[in-house]
């Protein structure tokens, strides 16, 4: 799971990247919170589709420097420049994925020339996220003081206490019960989470996340754009898309039946992958 990454030292700061060069049509990735380029998550789908992909590092995650956004509409600008430094002028899908999702919109509106389409996955809107109780306990969690105690803490779980730990940040995840979505996750998708929980960190990233997220305004990519999400995510609420199909003009809207946020790893994931094939291979997408 874990990939080398580089860093590109541009005008407003440094931008960490991992470009996977295989064919000519590139999909640039934007993950969501604690996450960085250097974990390579949900990418297969593209990879088996002959596309070269580039994962970025938001503002704060990885070696991606707060200048370089903060927010998404100053953060595009950074990425822009980046494409430039790799030669890049043609990108066929951008994808946001949860707290990404704001990015990747801004990234399609300021560049329609450039981006052929959008995907977003359990992506936040323009609706208030987190929420004030969630806001609260992560301002805690992930300060200066605790972040990396929290992911040491996390890392020790996985470790000693596997089955807790899923049950655990599963739990806070979805809608179920964490005893409910720990039965529906099999044993390969453990493992693979039992890994990605044990790698994350959010370094400044999802402090930043909390502050420019709360202010941003929805920019509208005219682009075809696929909004995939579950009615069971715990984390973003089913709402979010909704009203980001409503705002984005070419989009439409697959519900997946994932039992949590991390959508990726569900029994559901690979008819959801069927629906992304066919987008990249129209820019339309039929849902149903």
């Amino acid at each position: 799971m874990a990939r080398p990454t580089a860093v590109a030292a541009l005008s407003a700061g440094a931008v960490e990247y991992r470009f996977e060069r295989r064919g000519d049509g590139v999909v640039v990735i934007l993950h969501g919170g604690h996450m960085h380029a250097g974990l390579a998550v949900g990418e297969a789908v593209f990879i088996e589709a002959d596309h070269s992909v580039l994962v970025v590092s938001r503002p704060g995650y990885g070696q991606t420097s707060l200048t370089a956004g903060p927010g998404p509409e100053k953060f595009a600008e950074s990425i822009l420049e980046l494409w430039q430094h790799l030669g890049i002028t043609r990108v066929a899908a951008v994808v946001g994925v949860s707290a990404g999702g704001p990015y990747a919109t801004a990234l399609a509106a300021c560049s329609p020339d450039l981006v052929e389409r959008v995907i977003l996955q359990a992506s936040v809107g323009s609706l208030p996220w987190p929420g004030r109780l969630a806001r609260l306990v992560a301002r805690s969690v992930f300060s200066p003081v605790t972040e990396r105690r929290t992911w040491a803490m996390v890392r020790q779980l996985m470790r000693r206490v596997p089955v807790l730990g899923l049950k655990a940040l599963l739990g806070g995840l979805s809608t179920s019960s964490s005893k409910e979505v720990l039965a529906d996750v099999s044993a390969e998708h453990r493992a693979d989470l039992i890994e990605l929980f044990s790698r994350m960190r959010s370094q400044t990233g999802f402090r930043n996340d909390l502050e420019v997220l709360d202010q941003h305004r929805e920019e509208i990519a005219a682009q075809p754009a696929l909004i995939i999400h579950s009615r069971r995510d715990g984390s973003v609420p089913f709402r979010h898309a909704e009203t980001l199909h409503e705002a984005l003009p070419q989009s439409s809207l697959l519900e997946t039946s994932a039992e949590h946020h991390l959508i990726w790893f569900t029994s559901d994931w690979p008819r959801v992958e069927k629906h992304i094939r066919e987008f990249l291979a129209s820019g339309t997408a039929k849902v149903g």
